[in-house]
C-alpha cells in the first residue's frame, strides 16, 4: 500500500499547486482552427472566473457592435455555460478541455511560447485531430 507521500504507483505525490487553476481564468481567448472540422474559422473562448467557459464566432460581431444584427446571434453562444478544466504541462504549455451540452468535447494544447494549438474535437460517434493558433483577446 502506498503512503501518504505517494501515488498508488509509488510515485512520490506532488504537492497541490493551485496556479493551474487560474491559468485561464478571467481571459478570453480567440482559437483560430487551421486544422480540423472547424478549419477556417475562430472563436472566442472567454474563461470565467467561475470556472465555465462560453465561446462564440469570432466573425459574427457581438450585439451593440458596427454590423450587428438587430435580434440575432451576433456572436452570442448558443449553449449555456459549460465547466471547463485546464492544467499546465510545461513551461508555457497548458491543457484546456471542456464538454459543451451539445455533447462535443475540445480538448487542446496551448502554447504560449509560439501561440500554437493542438488538439482533439469529439462526440459520441466522431474524432477530429485540430491545429491552428490563439491569441489572448483580454
Amino acid at each position: 500500500m502506498a503512503s501518504n507521500d505517494e501515488t498508488t504507483t509509488g510515485l512520490p505525490r506532488s504537492k497541490a499547486n493551485r496556479k493551474w487553476l487560474d491559468a485561464l481564468r478571467g481571459k478570453t481567448i480567440r482559437f483560430t482552427f487551421h486544422e480540423g472540422p472547424t478549419k477556417g474559422t475562430s472563436y472566442d473562448h472567454a474563461f470565467r472566473d467561475d470556472g465555465t467557459v462560453t465561446w462564440h464566432d469570432a466573425a459574427v460581431p457581438k450585439r451593440g457592435e458596427p454590423n450587428a444584427k438587430p435580434g440575432g446571434q451576433n456572436g452570442k453562444t448558443k449553449e449555456p455555460p459549460t465547466e471547463y478544466g485546464s492544467f499546465q504541462v510545461a513551461d508555457d504549455v497548458y491543457v484546456v478541455s471542456y464538454l459543451s451540452k451539445s455533447g462535443y468535447t475540445l480538448t487542446l494544447a496551448l502554447n504560449f511560447e509560439t501561440d500554437e494549438l493542438f488538439g482533439f474535437a469529439s462526440n459520441h460517434e466522431k474524432w477530429y485531430p485540430v491545429r491552428g493558433v490563439f491569441e489572448v483577446v483580454s
